[in-house]
Order: C-alpha cells, then sequence, then structure tokens
C-alpha cells in the first residue's frame, strides 16, 4: 500500500469544505496521478517529486473553486498563487504546462519524456480506469487504485458534464487540447 504524498494533502485540505462530498474523490484522484508521474518518471522521480505533487493538487481544483468544467485558468491560478507564497515562482512556467497541458489529446513533439508529458499520461491512466497504462505495470496500477480508491471520483465526473451538457452542449470540453500548448 502506498502512503498519502504529505504535500499534496497539505495542499488540497484548505479546500476540502469547497470540494464537499467530493473531496476525497478527487484527492485520492491526485494521489493516484503523482503515484503514476514517479512510476513514468522513473529514475528521475525523486528530482521532481514536488513538482507533480503542486502540478497534481491544482491541475482540477479550479472545477471546486471556479465551480466549471472551463478550469484551467483557475486551476493555473491557484498554483501560481501558492509558488509565489512559496518563493517557488520559478515553478510557475512548468506548472502551469503541467496543468494547461494535462487533457492533450496527443504529445508534444519531442517532449516523450518531459514532466508535460509525463503528468498528461499519468492523468490519463488514471481517468481509463488504469485501461491505458504506457507501460506501468498493471500490479502498479492495481496497488494505486487500492491504496487511493475511486471514492466515486468518475461519477462526480460524469454528473459535472451532464451539469456542463445542460447549459453549453456544443462545448462540453473546453480543457482537451490536440496538443500541450495548443488550442482546443
Amino acid at each position: 500500500m502506498f502512503a498519502p504524498e504529505p504535500l499534496i494533502e497539505n495542499l488540497l485540505a484548505p479546500h476540502a469544505p469547497t470540494a464537499g462530498a467530493d473531496f476525497r474523490g478527487y484527492r485520492n484522484h491526485c494521489q493516484r496521478i503523482f503515484r503514476f508521474c514517479l512510476t513514468l518518471a522513473g529514475e528521475r522521480a525523486s528530482a521532481e517529486r514536488d513538482i507533480y505533487a503542486v502540478a497534481a493538487a491544482f491541475h482540477d481544483l479550479g472545477i471546486f473553486t471556479a465551480g466549471t468544467l472551463d478550469y484551467l485558468a483557475p486551476s493555473c491560478a491557484l498554483a501560481r498563487h501558492w509558488l509565489a507564497a512559496q518563493g517557488k515562482s520559478a515553478l510557475d512556467r512548468v506548472v502551469e504546462d503541467m496543468i494547461e497541458s494535462h487533457h492533450a489529446l496527443l504529445s508534444r513533439p519531442g517532449d516523450r519524456d518531459g514532466t508535460t508529458e509525463i503528468f498528461r499520461r499519468a492523468d490519463l491512466v488514471d481517468l481509463s480506469l488504469g485501461a491505458i497504462r504506457f507501460g506501468i505495470p498493471s500490479a502498479i496500477v492495481a496497488e494505486v487504485r487500492q491504496s487511493f480508491p475511486n471514492a466515486s471520483f468518475h461519477r462526480f465526473l460524469v454528473r459535472a458534464f451532464g451539469r456542463r451538457a445542460l447549459t453549453h452542449p456544443f462545448a462540453l470540453t473546453p480543457m482537451l487540447k490536440w496538443r500541450p500548448g495548443g488550442s482546443g
């Protein structure tokens, strides 16, 4: 069993009231993505650990704080604010790139091993419930999912997209892009 990453726990704790009943599902989603990032990063994982933790904690948080599925800009703003408060503004660009590009459908040419691509892949491993693994052994996916259960996270996403369909039927997925750094 994997233990929760303390940095993610600390970053998310102040947002628990805003996320309400969906907090545990989001928290576990963040923890799973973080673990998948470390696995995909291999030997570089220890050097990039905090970057993955910060990006994981903030990547979808704007869904709750801004109340919208058009959440990439609000999520980036939350990350920027926290990084500035910690005196880590030098990480703004890399964390923002990871957040802005985590739902890109295609990888950026020449960035197959970069932090942005690793983060994009880790999120897809989780969103696909492990059906897509990018070489992560199924036993590791299963252990991560056992350590951090879904807690209705995917059900939350279905409800959120259902609500968006009522108000924006022709723009259901504002967070999707073709390539990292590209537009929808």
